[in-house]
């Protein structure tokens, strides 16, 4: 369920907020984007093995 947001916000309110949540994602991303798509992956198939990654196979 999201969350209810102010209906009295400016368009330039709703503006800076939205610039502010982006930065704040890019900074999470950068810092643990490894650690958060492993929790992702556990969260939409919970107990199954990582596949085996072979670099040399085409794709």
């Amino acid at each position: 369920m999201a969350p209810a947001l102010p209906t009295h916000w400016s368009p330039e309110q709703a503006l800076a907020v939205f610039e502010c949540l982006h930065a704040m994602r890019e900074s999470l991303w950068a810092m643990y984007g490894p650690q958060v798509q492993q929790a992702w992956r556990e969260q939409l198939v919970p107990g199954q093995p990582q596949p085996a990654f072979d670099p040399n196979e085409p794709f």
